[in-house]
């Protein structure tokens, strides 16, 4: 007598695809050290608002969702930098400080403090472990 086969569902069937094809999760003790990777990627993400980077040199660095957060932002910059007539310069920062937490495995939370010729800013990071990588879910310029 052959076994009952059970009739598998939609979700049995994503969620096991989801196992293989979806970003992987990876443990801080396989990741390098995020504090070069966090200097990287701010100084990427000032230039990009100030035109002299694309967007898309910026996004195997981040999740999906950053991406377009930033993709945004950026035309928000563009347009602003064109109705005022400024061109794009590259921006002259310096890194003051990198200050970071891990609340969770594989998960690093930033402030990179960063002084400008008008101003300091701050910007805020999420940092999680994906795929044997660095990858940034949650961007802010305070």
């Amino acid at each position: 007598m052959m076994p009952a086969v059970r009739p598998r569902s939609a979700a049995d069937a994503a969620y096991e695809l989801s196992d293989f094809f979806a970003p992987q999760r990876t443990s801080a003790a396989e990741l390098p050290d995020p504090e070069p990777f966090l200097h990287n990627l701010t100084r990427g993400v000032l230039e990009v608002f100030s035109g002299t980077r694309e967007v898309e040199q910026l996004a195997r660095w981040v999740t999906e969702d950053a991406f377009r957060k930033l993709v945004v932002r950026s035309n928000l910059s563009a347009r602003a930098r064109s109705a005022r007539g400024v061109p794009a310069k590259r921006p002259v920062h310096s890194i003051l400080s990198v200050h970071h937490s891990a609340p969770a495995d594989g998960v690093v939370e930033a402030v990179v403090i960063v002084a400008g010729p008008a101003r300091t800013r701050a910007v805020a990071v999420r940092l999680e472990g994906m795929d044997g990588r660095w990858r940034a879910t949650s961007l802010a310029l305070l």
